[in-house]
């Protein structure tokens, strides 16, 4: 059964490794759905939270395949425990002024923010899981959508949990 999987992988902060570790996805057939790549806690060493689509065995395989590049250090698949994840998104929609409080009252349901104001239009800020995300998309879509930018995907274990 088909199923999303988030793994972080801790890899040394290296030119190239992040085109190597997206290499050998596209390699192997699988689809990487989302992909951040950031500083970790320890001084050279990088976090990769990657969001991609498989069974168990595929997992099971991606790991085995990741610990064969030399720049990887730890994979942890974040999905098989309880986690926090989160995306950002900035939405640019058409507001002319007198469909703005209509925009306000969506951006207020959804504890979004909105960050920029232009005569014609407003950039909201939301961030959440994957489905407010879309979800604010969606309610967003029928004043006119004139730009999009989402983060993917971010995501740590909960409490004590490592």
């Amino acid at each position: 059964m088909l199923t999303k999987h988030t793994i972080a992988v801790l890899v040394n902060d290296q030119p190239g490794v992040l085109q190597r570790v997206s290499g050998l996805f596209g390699r192997r057939g699988f689809n990487i759905e989302s992909i951040t790549v950031g500083q970790s806690e320890e001084a050279g060493l990088s976090r990769m939270v990657i969001v991609t689509e498989g069974d168990s065995g595929t997992l099971e395989q991606i790991e085995k395949q990741l610990y064969k590049l030399i720049d990887v250090i730890k994979v942890i698949d974040l999905s098989s425990k309880p986690m926090v994840a989160r995306e950002l998104a900035l939405i640019k929609v058409k507001a002319e002024p007198n469909v703005r409080p209509e925009i306000m009252g969506v951006v207020e349901t959804f504890r979004a923010a909105v960050v920029d104001i232009g005569t014609h239009s407003m950039m909201v800020q939301v961030v959440g899981d994957t489905d407010k995300i879309d979800a604010m998309i969606e309610l967003m879509k029928p004043y006119g959508i004139k730009e999009l930018s989402r983060t993917g995907v971010t995501a740590m274990i909960r409490g004590n949990a490592n």
